[in-house]
């Protein structure tokens, strides 16, 4: 496992440094408002309100702040999660232990779920709430079969492209495509043009969205029926 170091964000909370990997975990102009902006409002939010119970995959668990934001966000909009993550390098817990997320947003039921979501097992689902089940993944997403037409919602939180270039490729989008459900959607930070062609080659239709600080563009890919 890459050894991560804590740095601490413009917004306050904290994200990963990857030495070895010269990479960070999230944006170094602010974790939780990229998260927030990317996956939350990009994603869950934008899906219709008559989806009740919702199949939600991330690639890339990572710190499990995207996980964090969505079981507060299922709360909120009283509509259920089944929420499947992958992720091929699990943190230490003594990593964990440190990030400040739950400080960071502010209320007792955050670190609470924090605390349940990195205290859940890996490949066995854990029940957070009456509106979220989560299933940690421990395997690389090349490896893994995924059923056609399971999913409403694709986080993409991988490493950028330059870092592992073998998951922003048609073939893993063709893959993604297939496990969505029609007009399911992928929501991603990257909107460099070898992801904008990776997706529209494996047939979904794509937007470009205004970005979070420090960040211009993002991108929301869209499976057409």
């Amino acid at each position: 496992m890459n050894k991560s170091l804590i740095v601490t964000t413009a917004d306050g909370s904290h994200t990963l440094f990857v030495p070895e990997l010269n990479e960070h975990y999230h944006s170094k102009n602010g974790a939780l408002q990229e998260s927030e902006l990317v996956f939350i409002q990009n994603g869950l939010r934008h899906l219709p309100q008559c989806i009740k119970d919702i199949n939600l995959l991330e690639i890339g668990f990572g710190t499990g702040l995207n996980a964090l934001l969505s079981v507060l966000e299922s709360k909120k909009q009283h509509r259920k999660i089944n929420y499947v993550a992958i992720e091929p390098e699990p943190l230490d817990q003594e990593i964990i232990a440190k990030l400040n997320y739950p400080t960071q947003i502010g209320s007792t039921e955050a670190a609470g779920y924090f605390k349940k979501i990195h205290d859940s097992s890996w490949d066995y689902p854990a029940f957070l709430s009456d509106y979220f089940i989560i299933s940690k993944i421990h395997a690389k997403l090349e490896d893994i079969a995924l059923r056609e037409q399971q999913f409403h919602l694709v986080y993409f939180d991988a490493f950028g492209p330059e870092v592992q270039p073998e998951l922003w490729t048609e073939v893993i989008f063709k893959k993604l495509y297939n496990c969505l459900k029609p007009e399911g959607v992928i929501v991603t930070y990257s909107c460099k043009g070898i992801v904008k062609r990776a997706l529209k080659a494996a047939g979904f239709t794509i937007e470009k969205l205004p970005g979070p600080p420090g960040k211009r563009e993002v991108l929301r890919a869209t499976k057409q029926r």
